[in-house]
């Protein structure tokens, strides 16, 4: 399994799959990160945390930890 946190920086991935529940989950997708939407990987800190996207149009930052959440192909 693929996740956002393994996609390289400059490179575009496909969402397949949210992982997580509650209120993690409402989180990411209340950033836009749904089922099919495409994610290019900006930035990544020096640490690996945060990580910044461009998700339809707009540029984020979300941590690791919820990247991890996010499968990817």
């Amino acid at each position: 399994m693929k996740t956002l946190k393994d996609v390289a920086i400059g490179q575009t991935a496909k969402v397949v799959k949210l992982h997580g529940e509650g209120a993690v989950k409402r989180r990411i997708m209340d950033m836009g990160i749904t089922k099919g939407t495409d994610v290019f990987v900006r930035k990544v800190a020096p640490l690996g945390d945060p990580i910044e996207l461009k998700v339809r149009g707009y540029e984020l930052s979300i941590r690791k930890a919820d990247a991890e959440l996010i499968e990817v192909e």
